[in-house]
């Protein structure tokens, strides 16, 4: 049996949730939310169907000493709620700079729990980050829409490649500097 990693990192709380580290408990949540295909394909890196193996291997990722990203889990569980209701991180790409990325399960979606999530994120700033960055697919304005509420500025269009879609899509590209 696996046991939890204990992450440096912070918790961090809001009004309706916590955003804290993965747990290895937080695997079946994530496995059955991630392998929706309607999540999947709203990101770059789920892929769908998911392979076996592959959320614990992104759990472990997420709890590396190593880890290039740190990995929160949206938890309301201490209210009564679900313990997960999506994924927020920060991605290190420069040094002061950091790629923001989150989905949130269908369930939860048009509750301004992906809104919360990043203005939290944003107000921590647990990475002591001067500047964020975050892409959406143009065929999700809702994540847009929740960047631009959240005070990024479009930098422009440009694509990536998503696993769930074997493709390329088109993207919008944000950025948010901070003080």
């Amino acid at each position: 049996m696996k046991h939890d990693t204990i992450v440096n990192q912070p918790v961090i709380e809001t009004e309706r949730f916590v955003m804290r580290p993965l747990r290895r408990s937080d695997e079946g949540l994530i496995e059955m939310y991630a392998g929706d295909a309607t999540v999947a394909r709203m990101t770059s890196s789920i892929p769908h169907p998911l392979p076996p193996g592959s959320v614990d291997a992104y759990v472990t990722r997420a709890q590396s000493d190593e880890r290039i990203e740190d990995v929160w889990a949206l938890d309301a569980s201490a209210d009564g709620g679900s313990e997960l209701m999506g994924i927020i991180g920060l991605k290190r790409v420069d040094f002061g700079k950091v790629e923001i990325g989150y989905w949130v399960a269908p369930a939860f979606w048009n509750t301004g729990l992906a809104s919360e999530a990043v203005r939290s994120l944003i107000d921590a700033n647990p990475l002591a980050s001067d500047t964020l960055y975050a892409a959406v697919f143009q065929d999700n304005p809702a994540s847009a829409r929740v960047l631009t509420n959240c005070g990024f500025q479009y930098l422009g269009d440009a694509e990536s490649f998503s696993v769930a879609r074997n493709a390329a899509v088109p993207t919008w590209t944000y950025s948010l500097k901070l003080d």
